[in-house]
């Protein structure tokens, strides 16, 4: 019998580049707030931070067409490669150019860079997460992945609001340059130990085989014929207007309250109670169903940001971050739904509904200009969140039903 390899490091190592993943992807997002203090900016110029970053994933596609020329590995690690660039070009251009008023706009194109890099690592990481031992494991491997990707989101708003907001340069470029000269030495180590490391193969063509294995179903040539496909992908695009709107909106919201302290760190409650969402959801999950999982939590997000206009003060702010809790399956579910009775078109389909993710680089600039607006203001910004959730819901309902023969 041939004995399994030992891959518990490179397997640790993944897990890493799987934090790496949350912790910079909402990094970037509690950097909102710190760049409209420091620079003077308008929430919608503050919005630019997520459109910078996310609209790195409308090359999710010809990313993925590299990724099969180049292979996982090389993948993997120019991934990094790129993420330590745009981080040590962050410490650069902040060191030549200092306080001048390009320097935001330097901070957002080394931001998209870091971005690219870390959209290569999204298409990589979990294929890898699943190889990476014994096969009737995989599932606990890639719930201890994500498990410490949530982890990654609790606690980069912390370190921003502790090393950038609170360090001793203030609200200034200056409190940027360490800190990210730090994660991008970080990300540099990993990168020369993953180039050392000997992974296994990911074999495509065999999965891609055993999926066309559809026994007397008949499916269509293309994801691109089924309605639902292109449905899922605007209800993630949706999501992300909630899941990333309601984050970049609460420091807003909080000092149009004239709540006092720093807003960046009340993030940390929003993130984790997407990480505790999640590792509940887990065990809900095998006793319901998606569809009225879902719609029970859209209901539930909505009755909160309902009350956040009825609520004083803090306790409206309350409201908002406990929305994380239910956000945290909304993705799962939108996508396990999109990708019903596909069968061959599985792969193809989730490359399509993926590429939703574009609606964080909109949806939170839409709402910011909103924001900006002196005959509309925060509170319109936050009732756009209805919207959203009344797409979701309908196509949770209805639309994730809808099939052509």
């Amino acid at each position: 019998m041939k004995q399994q390899p030992n891959y518990t490091f490179a397997l640790t190592v993944v897990i890493i580049v799987c934090f790496l993943l949350g912790f910079v992807t909402t990094m970037n997002n509690s950097m909102i707030d710190f760049c409209k203090q420091t620079f003077g900016l308008t929430e919608t110029q503050g919005q630019l931070v997520n459109t910078a970053f996310y609209g790195a994933y409308i090359l999710s596609i010809p990313l993925g067409i590299l990724m099969k020329r180049l292979g996982y590995k090389t993948t993997l690690v120019l991934g990094l490669a790129i993420i330590t660039l745009g981080f040590v070009l962050n410490f650069g251009g902040i060191a030549l150019w200092g306080e001048t008023s390009g320097i935001y706009y330097i901070f957002l194109c080394c931001m998209f860079c870091v971005a690219i890099g870390i959209v290569l690592l999204q298409l990589v990481s979990n294929p890898y997460v699943m190889v990476l031992g014994a096969p009737e494991k995989g599932a606990f491997r890639m719930t201890l992945s994500q498990t410490f990707n949530s982890l990654a989101t609790t606690v980069a708003p912390l370190f921003v609001s502790m090393l950038i907001v609170s360090g001793s340069e203030g609200y200034s470029a200056a409190s940027i340059k360490f800190p990210f000269l730090g994660l991008g030495i970080f990300t540099l180590i990993l990168c020369l130990i993953l180039l050392k490391l000997k992974l296994p193969e990911i074999n495509e063509s065999k999965e891609e085989t055993e999926g066309k294995a559809s026994g007397n179903v008949t499916y269509k040539s293309s994801a691109y014929k089924y309605p639902h496909v292109w449905l899922a992908l605007i209800g993630i695009i949706a999501y992300m207007g909630v899941e990333i709107g309601i984050p970049s909106l609460l420091p807003a919201k909080i000092r149009s309250l004239g709540i006092e302290g720093d807003p960046t760190s009340l993030l940390s409650f929003y993130w984790g109670g997407m990480l505790v969402g999640r590792a509940l959801g887990t065990i809900v999950l095998t006793r319901f169903k998606a569809r009225p999982l879902l719609a029970s939590c859209l209901t539930i997000a909505a009755v909160c940001v309902a009350l956040s206009f009825a609520l004083p003060g803090i306790y409206s702010i309350y409201a908002l971050i406990v929305t994380g809790l239910f956000h945290s399956v909304m993705w799962p579910l939108i996508f396990n739904l999109g990708l019903q009775d596909l069968g061959p078109n599985t792969k193809e389909a989730s490359g399509v509904i993926n590429t939703g993710v574009i609606g964080a680089a909109i949806l939170p600039l839409i709402m910011g200009s909103i924001v900006d607006s002196p005959a509309l203001g925060i509170g319109v910004a936050v009732g756009t969140l209805f919207i959203y959730y009344a797409y979701i819901l309908w196509f949770t309902l209805a639309g994730s039903k809808i099939r052509t023969k």
